[in-house]
């Protein structure tokens, strides 16, 4: 049986495929073509990232596709339910990155707390001539220690931020979907298993208390950003925003207006309205700091999302 990697896989989760009898094919085919390459190809399953899209055109045009795997945990790039109620199988990976997401958030945190993001930007230019002017403009960081982070959307990724946030000594609450009070999670400490109680917060509370807000949540239903002006207003002055989680779950324009007054102080964005093209003003903004949708993107995510789609590809097609 063969399978099409269209945005590759990593090669312990090939080499595991291949092993259980399958054909694994890593070539890009075009998203205009993909349909065509699919049934030339006589693929029984189709793998993606965030590059492919696979909507119900492709899988009416493919008859002979059982399977589409999402490596990853955001499906907004696939018609989960159209699938399903084909009869396709419809698989993703939401545990394989969460560890790797939400270290690109605390790396964030670092960066806006200590201004790294912006003397990365002019030192090189300007550090000869301008040192001292450089560290007085720098000198007013702050520690971590003792500030509270609020995590909007508490999944696997929200979890594993916590616990780094809670061993750097932060406060940390949270609001999500459902009624429970708090979460307990497990920290792992030298070896030593630490259990902490996180307790939930309404939204306006952790929007009015938190130093930094973090958002791991899914794509709106409406496409709604989850932070517009409403909220960015609501929030303390000089807060820090990350968001690795989907583009426009803050509203961009209403961002870049709280930039400009300085009730938000920086913010760390992964993910963008518009990828792969994001706006140019918002990649420029002197208190920005963007990369290239790479919150999963480590060698350790990549190969614990091509083992975890082989494996379940294997049981269901074995």
């Amino acid at each position: 049986m063969r399978i099409l990697a269209n945005d590759g896989i990593s090669a312990s989760g090939k080499s595991k495929l291949e092993q259980h009898g399958f054909e694994v094919v890593t070539d890009t085919i075009p998203q205009e073509n993909l349909a065509a390459g699919i049934n030339e190809g006589n693929f029984v399953g189709i793998l993606v990232r965030s590059a492919t899209q696979v909507r119900k055109e492709q899988m009416d045009a493919c008859p002979n596709l059982k399977l589409i795997g999402r490596g990853g945990v955001g499906m907004d790039n696939i018609d989960v339910q159209y699938g399903r109620d084909k009869g396709l199988h419809v698989i993703n990976t939401p545990a394989s990155s969460s560890q790797s997401v939400a270290e690109l958030a605390v790396a964030s945190l670092f960066s806006m707390a200590r201004f790294t993001y912006d003397a990365n930007r002019k030192m090189p230019s300007s550090g000869s001539s301008d040192f001292k002017t450089l560290k007085k403009a720098y000198s007013k960081g702050t520690e971590l220690r003792g500030k509270t982070l609020g995590i909007i959307g508490f999944g696997g990724i929200g979890k594993a931020l916590a616990q780094y946030a809670v061993g750097l000594g932060m406060n940390v609450t949270y609001a999500t979907l459902g009624d429970a009070p708090s979460t307990d999670i497990e920290i792992d400490i030298a070896g030593q298993k630490v259990t902490v109680t996180i307790v939930r917060s309404s939204m306006d509370e952790l929007l009015s208390t938190s130093d930094y807000i973090s958002l791991h949540v899914p794509k709106q239903a409406n496409g709604s950003a989850v932070l517009g002006a409403a909220e960015l207003a609501k929030m303390k002055p000089g807060v820090g925003l990350i968001n690795t989680s989907r583009g426009g779950s803050i509203d961009e324009d209403a961002l870049i207006a709280a930039l400009d007054l300085g009730h938000v102080k920086a913010a760390a964005l992964d993910v963008f309205v518009g990828e792969p093209a994001p706006r140019a003003d918002l990649l420029s903004h002197a208190k920005v700091i963007s990369t290239p949708h790479i919150g999963g993107s480590t060698v350790e995510a990549q190969d614990r999302i091509g083992e975890e789609l082989a494996d379940q590809i294997i049981a269901f097609l074995k």
